[in-house]
């Protein structure tokens, strides 16, 4: 079998393989997708498995940029990973993810990110499990209450394709400012083809947005950003206003969204959780290109095994003060050095504690010193709004 850049021509085989993965899917939907892979097929974002010239299976890294504790690393979202029912349980899907891992350090990606349809393909190279995305189901007469107060002050104007530029700058600000980790974010040419959608309602603000729509009598809310109090009060109260019709608003929310703090009455989350799981590609530059708290100053060694990409394996310095970090090459020592393997270092990245890392089998040996200074520096509550 052999790996290949997909190419156009290969893309009735590429949906045929994706709906024996997925189910169906609606001639809209294909326009859509047709209209977002295409411009991937000459950047080699889309490989293909082939048997002679029979397509065997897909993989797909799209760029994307995560934000982690404020600051944009580099990201390969990987998605569309199908392997034709004739061709599971011969080892199709771990050649295509050794490929993928390869072509996202070839496009300058120093972490990559998916949604598992299972876990141990996966975690056998290198991804683990990181964060979740989580959707509440909201009273939508509660956030039409939300709306006096500051957000009167706050202007909102509708959004089409060509605000992506000024979109993607309010993005980049509030999680700057918020010092989010996880979330993601598209470059213009998507944001344009998702803000071309007219089932959906899109609203901008100087310093937050909204995306939602209708969803069987009810309110979808795609993704809700807002940096300051008065913006939140007011994009969630603009949702509300469907409360006549809509009796609940479901929701993609970061784990402590500042909406479950300004709702009047709450006691039982309606939450549900869609895990994701997170790979380093490239340690010094995902370690230097990540934010960390200002704070927080450690050094620490840490021995880490990558069988995938051998250049990440070795004993590696990790310094962080002053808001950056580093993570220099160092002789191999003995005694007190923490030993991960990737996924277990991808996981401390994600802000896992090592204390889990630890009772998990994925954190070895080290110091009770070292893990908390890489608690200090690292932890987080990771999250993504955006499915892929």
């Amino acid at each position: 079998m052999d790996i290949r850049d997909l190419t156009a021509d290969d893309l009735d085989a590429v949906l045929d393989n994706r709906k024996r993965a997925f189910g169906p899917i609606s001639a809209a939907n294909v326009e859509t997708w047709r209209k977002m892979v295409l411009p991937m097929l000459p950047e080699g974002r889309f490989l293909g498995l082939f048997d002679g010239t029979r397509l065997v299976g897909t993989a797909r890294i799209n760029p994307y940029t995560q934000w982690w504790h404020g600051r944009p690393v580099p990201m390969g979202g990987v998605a569309s990973v199908t392997v034709a029912p004739e061709d599971r349980g011969r080892g199709a899907g771990r050649a295509l993810m050794a490929a993928a891992i390869d072509r996202c350090a070839d496009l300058g990606e120093a972490v990559s990110a998916l949604y598992p349809a299972t876990t141990p393909l996966y975690r056998s190279m290198g991804w683990e499990h990181a964060g979740a995305q989580t959707t509440a189901t909201l009273p939508t007469e509660a956030l039409r209450g939300l709306g006096d107060g500051p957000a009167r002050s706050v202007k909102l104007r509708r959004m089409g394709p060509d605000d992506a530029p000024d979109l993607m700058k309010v993005i980049e600000r509030v999680h700057a400012s918020s010092r989010a980790s996880g979330p993601i974010g598209w470059d213009e040419r998507l944001w344009r083809l998702w803000l071309d959608d007219d089932d959906d309602f899109c609203y901008l603000a100087d310093d937050g947005f909204v995306i939602y729509r209708w969803d069987d009598g009810d309110i979808e809310v795609d993704n809700l950003i807002a940096g300051s109090e008065a913006t939140a009060r007011a994009l969630w109260s603009l949702v509300g206003t469907a409360s006549s019709i809509a009796t609940s608003v479901k929701a993609c929310l970061e784990p402590r969204d500042p909406v479950l703090w300004m709702l009047r009455e709450r006691s039982r989350d309606q939450i549900k959780q869609n895990r994701w799981m997170f790979r380093v590609i490239d340690l010094p530059a995902a370690v230097g290109r990540r934010g960390y708290p200002a704070g927080v100053s450690i050094d620490v060694a840490v021995e880490v095994d990558d069988p995938q990409r051998p250049s990440n394996t070795g004993t590696w310095r990790i310094q962080v003060s002053s808001g950056s970090g580093t993570a220099t090459a160092a002789h191999a020592e003995t005694g007190s050095v923490s030993r991960l393997k990737i996924g277990g270092l991808s996981a401390l990245y994600a802000g896992v504690p090592t204390a889990t890392l630890r009772r998990a089998g994925l954190l070895t040996e080290g110091s009770p010193e070292a893990d908390d200074a890489l608690d200090a520096a690292f932890g987080c509550d990771a999250y993504m709004v955006d499915y892929f």
